[in-house]
């Protein structure tokens, strides 16, 4: 009928978003400053957990940390490659030292926001990796061309040794959370003596010879948190 109403256009979907960061205050003030114009699909804890609910919920958006419990950002970034391999990487993180921008990128970011960037910088950056861009909020001193260029002398310092493969990288930020061997078969889903075997190799590798400097070498490479 030509006198006919014309139906309402359907509202475009909200870009889904998973947030992982295992401060709670900072968890909920990210939830708040986006839920506004985003999907907040779910918040997780841990970087075991970001894979699981990467895996189950598809997001677009992921925001992420460096410093995660159980397995940092940007070993979970390499996996999240597999299991959610369309979703866009945010790492929103406190390490402004671009060596960590340049390992963020190699692992697969879209953008990098430092926390101590203003909430607007966050909320560009959302939009430019919507609209297919990367961006990195500002750092002073940094040359960010080289870094989202990957040329590898911008992140050379500091760069996680590129001799551990990526079960070595799992069990040393374990090992340095102070888990035990048992432990760490746990998480893992392997035996103690795989584990033992694992440490003793890494350990070789990287030339250090007790926990304790294990766990200096995971705090300086932003592994763990630092104390």
């Amino acid at each position: 009928m030509s006198g006919a109403t014309p139906l309402p256009a359907a509202a475009a979907p909200r870009p889904r978003v998973l947030i992982a960061e295992d401060h709670t205050l900072v968890r909920e003030g990210l939830r708040i400053l986006l839920a506004g114009e985003l999907d907040i699909v779910d918040t997780v804890e841990d970087g075991r957990a970001l894979l699981g609910a990467a895996e189950r919920l598809r997001p677009d958006i992921i925001l992420l940390d460096i410093s995660m419990p159980l397995l940092n950002g940007l070993d979970a970034a390499r996996q999240l490659a597999q299991v959610s391999p369309n979703s866009k990487l945010v790492f929103v993180t406190m390490h402004a030292d671009p060596a960590y921008v340049h390992q963020a990128f190699r692992a697969g970011a879209a953008a990098y926001v430092v926390k101590s960037s203003a909430s607007s910088h966050l909320i560009e950056a959302i939009q430019e990796v919507l609209a297919g861009r990367r961006y990195i909020s500002p750092i002073p001193g940094a040359e960010l061309s080289h870094l989202l260029s990957g040329d590898p002398k911008a992140g050379a310092a500091g760069e996680l040794s590129d001799a551990l493969t990526a079960r070595q990288r799992e069990i040393l930020q374990l090992v340095a959370e102070g888990r035990t061997a048992r432990e760490i078969a746990g998480v893992l889903g392997i035996s103690r003596k795989t584990v033992e075997f694992h440490k003793a190799s890494i350990m070789r590798l990287l030339r250090l010879h007790t926990t304790a400097e294990l766990t200096r070498y995971a705090m300086a490479h932003g592994i763990i948190a630092s104390a």
